[in-house]
């Protein structure tokens, strides 16, 4: 069995190094100024790091994160971090949930309640879901990708932990960022076991495909995207490119750390210039945490860096896999209005069984953080109709529990 439980415990030497090197953060030059510029506020991300030294209880958060029950299980060779919540209703619709970057699965810390136990949250229960967030390959508690092109494989691995590992005959799925990218392989690869997706983005590699019909609002979209790359999008490359060169400076830093992780959370959230309108410094700080004390800025950038090096043969199987497969699955878009993205509904359309396309009224890139209420229930009225028509779980939802008992605190 290959399923075990996890318990989040980092061991205090880790915590104290990490004390030795915020009380030492070496600041740069014009450290005055409120502004996000050039980059996070210096103002800012001063009180951030005093907040992270002197304030921030991590012991508190990691009990927090593990009233949820946590396993890891070797997929594929790959040792993989996933949280696993059985839905407290008549017949639980299982979903797995994707998170992006710079985020991790603690991005899905507020939805996890809702979507299991709807009941508690004003909701009909008949909309419960078994709910499993898996972290990416290199990201959080996951091991690290084993060769280069594997974001081009995740796809596969969600597969084989939904039905081999846990059981499942068939899901649905959703995600944002890499978690789009990811969701979609799994919609045009394993067409028969995905019964739809939801998404919040269209995967960023449609991009590179340009189709000569374009409508005006493609043209639109395509132009503030080459621009928004030129600018905004200058992290990427970096990432992309040469990344343990940045890596290791992030790497040592945990002041620097953090600001290259909170400068996008507030340039791609709904703040209006005060990212304490969308998130506490405890949220902020809890996600940077995952990456601080696993270690693993440098291997979140592995996905960059296998789409910046694809070659012409890759690109060629990917837009066959996508031609084949994904518009098969019936998807949903719930679209926030400060998301880095603005795609038509058109441009959707080319890739996707589009049956669902919401504008929401607020919120930005990271909505489970954000406006958790809005994406839930979204996310609870697209697929209520994927509940009766035999594409569920496998009779007798019990086949879905892990392989391995569950710990106490489940």
């Amino acid at each position: 069995m290959s399923v075990e439980p996890y318990l989040i415990h980092v061991p205090q030497p880790t915590l104290d190094d990490l004390q030795a090197r915020l009380a030492r953060t070496r600041w740069a030059a014009n450290t005055d100024a409120d502004e996000w510029r050039y980059g996070p506020s210096p103002a800012f991300l001063h009180r951030l790091i005093e907040h992270w030294r002197l304030r921030f209880d991590w012991r508190g958060r990691e009990a927090a994160l593990n009233r949820f029950a946590h396993f890891r299980s070797d997929v594929d060779g790959v040792r993989i971090h996933f949280i696993h919540e059985r839905g407290r209703g008549p017949n639980p619709l299982p979903i797995v949930l994707t998170h992006g970057f710079p985020d991790s699965f603690v991005r899905f810390e507020r939805v996890i309640p809702m979507l299991t136990d709807p009941a508690a949250h004003a909701a009909d229960q008949a909309d419960a879901f078994d709910v499993v967030v898996p972290s990416l390959p290199g990201f959080g508690f996951s091991d690290p990708p084993p060769v280069a092109g594997f974001t081009f494989r995740i796809g596969d691995l969600w597969h084989r932990l939904m039905t081999d590992e846990l059981g499942y005959e068939s899901f649905a799925a959703h995600g944002g960022d890499w978690g789009s990218t990811v969701t979609e392989q799994l919609a045009r690869s394993h067409a028969d076991a995905v019964v739809a997706i939801h998404l919040t983005d269209v995967p960023f590699w449609h991009l590179f495909q340009k189709p000569k019909d374009l409508s005006p609002n493609e043209q639109r979209f395509l132009e503030r995207s080459e621009e928004w790359q030129r600018t905004d999008g200058a992290y990427a490359f970096i990432q992309g490119q040469r990344p343990d060169a940045l890596a290791q400076a992030l790497a040592d830093s945990p002041a620097g750390l953090a600001a290259w992780i909170v400068d996008k959370f507030y340039a791609w959230s709904d703040c209006r210039g005060d990212l304490e309108r969308c998130y506490t410094l405890d949220q902020l700080l809890t996600n940077v945490m995952i990456y601080w004390v696993s270690n693993t800025i440098g291997s979140s950038f592995r996905p960059y860096y296998d789409f910046t090096h694809a070659g012409v043969m890759r690109w060629m199987t990917e837009g066959v896999k996508a031609w084949v497969g994904s518009t098969k699955v019936p998807a949903a878009f719930a679209m926030f209005p400060k998301d880095i993205s603005h795609p038509p509904r058109e441009w959707a359309q080319r890739f996707f069984n589009v049956q669902r396309w919401t504008t929401m009224p607020r919120g930005g890139h990271f909505a489970a953080m954000e406006q958790p209420e809005l994406l839930v229930d979204d996310i609870r009225a697209f697929f209520r109709p994927f509940r009766t028509e035999g594409r569920g779980p496998m009779a007798g939802a019990g086949a879905s529990a892990p392989r391995a008992s569950r710990s106490a605190r489940a």
